[in-house]
């Protein structure tokens, strides 16, 4: 049995702030090849969830503690939706498949579960949205303001 419980979410999100990309994940599936993966990840703000999609897998998501927000896209990069989950918001939401996407963490210490079908797949450079920079990107800071203010109909504009 796996389990998350006492000091260990603490010691998740210790982790994650310490990390290069502010992020730690706990998988709770033992191999990237069973059908069902389900982790949970720890995110501090500032990390960067560069928008995509799983484009043959629905996505659930349970925020575990703090408040992050779910931020969906049309196909051409307009956002659609903002969605604010824990923390007085949802906690849970399932999207469909070929749903793209970003979330921010907006508090310290936020975690999520995140629950899909495996096995698991990198994501290609078709799931990954050609108008958001990549990691690393010089681009990442503007694309991170845009995240947390931008309105349904607006475009990330290099």
């Amino acid at each position: 049995m796996k389990s998350l419980v006492g000091d260990g979410l603490d010691k998740l999100s210790q982790t994650a702030a310490q990390a290069p990309r502010l992020r730690s994940n706990l998988n709770f599936h033992a191999a990237l090849d069973e059908p069902v993966q389900r982790l949970v990840i720890a995110m501090e703000p500032g990390t960067y969830v560069r928008p995509h999609r799983h484009a043959s897998t629905w996505e659930l998501l349970s925020v575990q503690r703090g408040a992050m927000e779910l931020i969906t896209f049309d196909a051409d990069g307009a956002l659609a939706s903002r969605q604010r989950l824990g923390e007085n918001g949802a906690c849970v939401v399932e999207m469909p498949a070929g749903t793209w996407h970003s979330v921010l963490s907006l508090e310290t210490g936020s975690a999520v579960l995140e629950v899909k079908q495996g096995p698991y797949r990198p994501l290609g450079d078709e799931d990954l949205a050609a108008w958001s920079p990549a990691e690393g990107s010089p681009a990442v800071a503007d694309m991170l303001h845009f995240l947390s203010s931008a309105a349904p109909g607006d475009r990330f504009i290099r």
